[in-house]
């Protein structure tokens, strides 16, 4: 069967915007793209009218946490969980993500070892939700952040074995915890975690798997040790400093700012449920988050979004909330959208087969109704998803409901 949506304006993930475009799918794949009288629609395809709908590249997520819900206290409500409910929560949070347009994402933490179970459902379509590239758990230091969903080592020799157990369980990224956090009572973000040797030997065990690294850090400290390690991506950079993104750009790491995760939390009042102590952080470090955005994004770094969803009332099915967040900081609507596809998928490792509308590549797309690039406000707003197409199939949407 080939599905053909023709007279469509085409942001195709390289930058460019082309308008009265045709896009045939095939199976899972694209088959053909240009301009719409250069396109042979075959007889018997099924035609989608385009007219005043764009298209573009199913939108990735870099960093969430599927088992988490957006819980003023999640990690009270993690840890009063059964894991088996845990696993279910993740589930109906994947639904949510692909029902929003994002047709990838990157775990970068839960509790166990099921978000690889979650990911064998998904992929052999048991259950509706995004492709996972999942870390499992995340490896931290003995009573570092992160630790409710984490495995805490301490020396080298530990730290590869951890390595080497999530790899087995299926991990195709290494999450390492470099500075204290938020959400963990008793860690501060600008203090580095894990040692300088200990990080190297997260990062060498990964690359003999031939797997990144992504390194959670907001203080410069903690980055600077990430970065010097070997890591491919800082998670949030919240306080980066002008050695640590010189550090990153001469390195080629990539920045994942995460910008909904501090929001969401600094926007509370006291009372609102949230613990006190994540609350502080937050509040104080908002400001200086948005700035280090601003100079990561005009020094030209490499910037694949990510929100942190399932963070405190950073929920699951909102991810959209991070390209606003992006505009609003200066970025242009058309590079928002490059980090949330192309970048992200260069970030990821899979490139070869997402993150760009070409011949040859997975037919993931969302199509919506209106032009992002005057509001990107409206790849948040459900009313405006026509459809999301996952590896040639509606997954969500009203298109979705006219295939069936």
């Amino acid at each position: 069967m080939t599905i053909a949506i023709h007279q469509i304006r085409l942001i195709d993930g390289t930058g460019a915007v082309r308008d009265h475009m045709t896009l045939l799918v095939r199976g899972t794949k694209i088959v053909a793209v240009g301009p719409h009288n250069d396109v042979s629609i075959p007889k018997g395809a099924i035609r989608i009218n385009g007219r005043g709908l764009t298209v573009i590249p199913g939108l990735i997520d870099c960093h969430v946490h599927l088992c988490l819900g957006g819980e003023a206290d999640v990690v009270s409500a993690l840890e009063s969980e059964q894991p088996s409910y845990t696993l279910l929560k993740s589930a109906r949070h994947a639904q949510a993500t692909i029902e929003a347009g994002f047709t990838t994402v990157r775990d970068v933490g839960s509790r166990d070892h099921s978000i690889f179970s979650l990911k064998q459902a998904i992929d052999s379509s048991l259950l509706p939700g995004p492709r996972i590239v999942g870390a499992g758990l995340a490896i931290c230091m003995i009573g570092g952040h992160a630790r409710f969903i984490g495995q805490e080592v301490e020396g080298v020799d530990q730290v590869r074995k951890v390595v080497d157990q999530q790899i087995s369980a299926g991990a195709g990224v290494i999450k390492v915890i470099a500075s204290g956090g938020v959400l963990t009572p008793g860690t501060s973000p600008d203090d580095a975690q894990m040692t300088a040797e200990e990080l190297a030997a997260a990062v060498d065990a990964a690359r003999q798997a031939g797997k990144p690294v992504a390194a959670h850090a907001h203080g410069a400290s903690g980055m600077k040790r990430a970065i010097e390690a070997g890591a491919r991506s800082i998670e949030h950079a919240t306080l980066l400093d002008e050695e640590s993104g010189s550090l990153m750009k001469r390195h080629g790491v990539y920045m994942v700012p995460t910008l909904s995760a501090l929001a969401t939390t600094a926007a509370c009042r006291p009372g609102c449920g949230i613990p006190e102590s994540a609350l502080a952080k937050a509040k104080a470090m908002t400001k200086r988050h948005k700035a280090s955005f601003k100079q990561a994004y005009e020094s030209g770094l490499f910037i694949a979004m990510g929100t942190d969803a399932g963070t405190p009332f950073n929920f699951h099915g909102e991810n959209a909330q991070e390209l606003e967040r992006m505009v609003a900081l200066g970025m242009s609507p058309m590079d928002a959208i490059l980090a949330s596809t192309a970048t992200a998928a260069r970030l990821i490792g899979i490139q070869d087969s997402v993150g760009t509308l070409k011949r040859g590549m997975e037919a993931d797309l969302v199509i919506v109704n209106g032009n992002p690039l005057r509001r990107i406000e409206i790849l948040r707003d459900r009313d405006k998803i026509v459809g999301v197409m996952k590896a040639g199939k509606f997954v969500a949407g009203p298109l979705q409901k006219r295939e069936r």
